[in-house]
């Protein structure tokens, strides 16, 4: 792992967005999402919910499977953090999610949801689903999310375009979601 660590800042919230890890640019900017996949993902929220990228940062509090950039494969892309690494992470978000009780989390990519589930089915069989999910001594309620990087066609061809957009719509109208600002914002 590589530079400081990266944090969405102290939010209180019931709504907890899950990445995978900080890209080269986040510790830079100093908060997540905050490059292309960043773009992508906010836009999502802002076609398909009504929330601007600010109103999303002072109302869900953001955290990572790891904190830190893992640095870069040998391919260019960056690199998927190793399962060492993701245990020695794992204890900031045992701690967010004790501290905050999210009733709402969103995980965003493969490697964030495989964190809150024993199996790991194809996204076509999670992404547009809410799961109960009983993690870290608390129970609440997981909307994953494709990782938006532009890497990966998936959000952006079908079945992956109409699974995420269905996946926006639950987390709209989750109870959580619309407690976090005390209404509907569409």
């Amino acid at each position: 792992m590589q530079s400081t660590p990266v944090s969405g800042g102290p939010v209180l919230s019931r709504v907890i967005l899950v990445g995978q890890a900080p890209g080269v640019k986040e510790p830079v900017l100093g908060r997540p999402f905050a490059w292309t996949a960043g773009k992508a993902m906010f836009k999502w929220f802002e076609q398909e919910i009504g929330v601007t990228e600010m109103e999303f940062r002072q109302t869900v509090y953001m955290a990572a499977v790891c904190r830190c950039f893992p640095g870069k494969n040998s391919q260019g892309g960056d690199r998927v953090p190793s399962r060492e690494e993701v245990a020695l992470c794992r204890e900031w978000l045992r701690a967010e999610i004790a501290i905050l009780k999210p009733g709402l989390v969103i995980a965003v990519g493969k490697l964030a949801i495989g964190q809150f589930l024993e199996e790991l089915p194809p996204l076509t069989d999670l992404v547009g689903q809410i799961v109960r999910v009983q993690k870290f001594g608390r129970q609440f309620d997981l909307v994953p999310l494709p990782h938006p990087s532009g890497a990966s066609p998936w959000p952006r061809i079908e079945p992956g375009k109409t699974l995420t957009k269905k996946a926006l719509a639950l987390i709209r109208n989750h109870p959580d979601w619309i407690a976090r600002v005390g209404k509907n914002p569409t």
